[in-house]
């Protein structure tokens, strides 16, 4: 799933690239990077927790799934900034 969201998103990223001024592109990737930054935190997450048993396997599958939580708000955020740089041009 985390793959094809990805996917999506950069899909998404360059259909729209053509279209984007520097400052939307700027702001854009900024959000981008830091979601980007806690999808690797949950993949780690995820890789550590493969290797627990019970209740120690559930708790950092929970911490995984927050982080793909917090870093998909991180981009509809982002996507919130860069509509609010769209606006104001």
């Amino acid at each position: 799933m985390k793959t094809f969201v990805k996917i999506l998103g950069l899909a998404s990223l360059v259909a729209l690239a053509a279209c984007d001024s520097a400052k939307e592109n700027q702001v854009e990737n900024a959000y981008e990077n830091k979601a980007d930054a806690i999808d690797n935190q949950a993949d780690n997450m995820e890789a550590m927790a493969d290797n627990l048993t019970g209740a120690a396997e559930n708790t950092a599958e929970h911490a995984a799934d927050a982080l793909e939580n917090k870093a998909d708000a991180t981009r509809e955020a982002g996507e919130k900034a860069e509509d609010a740089v769209e606006k104001h041009q």
